[in-house]
C-alpha cells in the first residue's frame, strides 16, 4: 500500500469513527435504530400476535435484525444526508482532502459499524429471552453476514437517492412512512405469508421483503434463500446507479 493509499484509508476511517459516534450519541437515531428493533424482538418473542415459523425465537431475531438494518441503512441515512445537504456539510466536506468518495466511504463504514453494534445487542437480548444458537454453524453465520451486508448496501443506495434529491422535510416524512410500511407489510418484521397472493410474491422481490424473508428462512431452516440474495444484488445495482445519476451535494 502506497503512502497516499494509507493516508486516504486513515481519512476514511476517521470519518467512519466520527459518523458512528454521531449516530450512537443521537437520541432520535438511537430510538429508531436500537429501541424500536429491541421492542419488536421482545414483542415477537413474548407474544403470539404475529404468526411466525418455528423456531419462533429464531424467526423473531431474524425479523428484528432486518428491521435494525433498514432503520440504520435507509431511514437514518436518508434523513442524515438530507439535513447535511441543507446545512452545507456535504458540500464543505466534499471539497476537503477527504473528497466525495472518502465521505461516502465513511458513511458506509459507519452504517456497517452501527449495524454490528445493533446485531450484537439484539443477539444478547434474544439470548436473555431464551434464544439459543442451536444449529448455527460457520456456513449459517457467513450466509447471515452476506444477507445483512447486501441488505445494508441496497438500503444505503436508496437512502442516498432519497436524501440526495429531495428537501429535508420531504425526506423526513417519506423515510419514516416507508419505515412503517416496511415493518408492517414489507416483510421486515411480519412474514410475507400473511399477505394475499400474489402480493406476497411481489413483496419478496423488494429489498425489505428479500432481506426479511432471507434472514427468516436462514434462521429457521438453515438454508440460503438464493432468490432473496439475487434480489438484493439487483436492487443494490439499481439503487447505486440512480444515486450516482441524481445525487446532489447541496440543496
Amino acid at each position: 500500500m502506497t503512502t497516499a493509499s494509507r493516508t486516504t484509508a486513515r481519512r476514511v476511517l476517521a470519518q467512519t469513527r466520527f459518523e458512528t459516534i454521531a449516530v450512537l450519541r443521537n437520541g432520535e437515531q438511537l430510538l429508531l435504530t436500537v429501541v424500536l428493533p429491541v421492542l419488536a424482538l421482545v414483542a415477537l418473542t413474548r407474544t403470539s400476535l404475529v404468526p411466525l415459523p418455528e423456531p419462533r425465537a429464531d424467526a423473531a431475531l431474524a425479523g428484528a435484525v432486518a428491521l435494525a438494518v433498514a432503520s440504520t441503512a435507509f431511514t437514518g441515512q436518508a434523513i442524515a444526508v438530507a439535513f447535511d445537504r441543507r446545512w452545507g456539510v456535504l458540500r464543505m466536506l466534499s471539497t476537503t482532502p477527504l473528497g466525495p468518495t472518502g465521505l461516502l466511504g465513511g458513511k458506509l463504514g459507519a452504517v456497517l459499524a452501527v449495524i454490528a453494534v445493533q446485531v450484537a445487542l439484539l443477539v444478547g437480548v434474544a439470548a436473555a429471552l431464551g434464544w439459543r444458537p442451536d444449529g448455527v454453524g460457520p456456513a449459517q453465520l457467513l450466509a447471515a453476514v452476506v444477507l445483512v451486508v447486501l441488505g445494508a448496501a441496497a438500503f444505503v443506495s436508496f437512502a442516498l437517492l432519497l436524501g440526495g434529491t429531495l428537501r429535508p422535510e420531504g425526506v423526513l416524512a417519506i423515510a419514516n412512512l416507508v419505515w412503517v410500511l416496511m415493518a408492517v407489510g414489507g416483510g421486515l418484521v411480519l412474514p410475507l405469508g400473511v399477505l394475499p397472493a400474489p402480493l406476497d410474491t411481489v413483496m419478496s422481490l423488494t429489498p425489505p421483503g428479500a432481506l426479511g424473508e432471507g434472514l427468516r428462512t436462514l434462521a429457521t431452516t438453515g438454508l440460503v434463500d438464493v432468490p432473496a440474495v439475487v434480489a438484493l444484488l439487483v436492487w443494490t445495482a439499481i439503487g447505486s446507479w440512480l444515486a450516482g445519476r441524481y445525487f446532489r451535494w447541496d440543496a
